[in-house]
């Protein structure tokens, strides 16, 4: 049973990687919060079956029914902690009386403020063209029209999966030094870059991670509750 005292957030995960990713923030950001998870790998798994740019309808399904049994928890805000399916959040908010808040948006926010010249740092293939219709969303809403530079890593993520962090940490800050000579801000489009996060204090364009402002955004929407 809730605890009347707390706030709740409710996170779904499309794979467990990502809650581990969060993690440092919650402990940071939200150490007062009751944080509930919900993680389900057939959704990443799926994701990454059909080529980038298609999901499956009943992706869409599962983050709607996940998002109604949290509200019917108790939770205060839903965040969903999948980049590759960002427009589930859209699909559900008319079905979810509770806020609903996708991780990398507020990501796409701060980077679109920058400048027009937009980097996206990505290591999945299937996450590429989310993260892209989720940038240029922020710019129509913003009023603005931005360039989106592309760079996809996808031997950094070979590394990770093989364990090797430090190969996966020095291919993604050779792209980000490579990348700021072009961009005036960098966004990384998986939650799982956020642990660059401590290598990147002295970065020519500013460079956004998805977990630090994700979960400042929910510390936000949290207070004003």
């Amino acid at each position: 049973m809730k605890n009347s005292d707390k706030k709740t957030l409710g996170i779904i995960h499309a794979a467990l990687i990502s809650s581990k990713s969060v993690q440092p923030y919650i402990d940071e950001i939200l150490p007062d919060v009751e944080v509930v998870h919900v993680v389900d790998d057939t959704i990443q798994n799926t994701n990454f079956a059909c080529a980038p740019g298609i999901i499956p309808k009943t992706n869409f399904f599962k983050f709607a029914t996940y998002a109604h049994f949290l509200e019917e928890a108790g939770v205060d805000l839903v965040m969903l902690a999948c980049s590759t399916f960002n427009r589930a959040v859209e699909v559900a908010r008319p079905m979810i009386n509770v806020p609903l808040l996708q991780i990398d948006r507020p990501m796409m926010d701060l980077a679109v403020s920058q400048g027009s010249r937009i980097g996206l740092l990505a290591t999945v293939p299937t996450t590429v063209p989310a993260s892209e219709r989720l940038l240029l969303e922020a710019a129509k809403d913003q009023n603005k029209e931005i360039f989106v530079e592309t760079v996809l890593c996808s031997d950094a993520f070979a590394a990770i999966k093989r364990g090797d962090v430090d190969l996966h940490n020095k291919m993604l800050l050779e792209q980000i030094d490579r990348l700021s000579e072009k961009v005036d801000a960098i966004v990384m489009a998986q939650v799982s870059m956020s642990a660059l996060e401590p290598m990147l204090t002295n970065t020519k364009v500013p460079v956004y991670n998805s977990g630090r402002t994700g979960f400042e955004k929910a510390r936000q929407i949290l207070d004003s509750l």
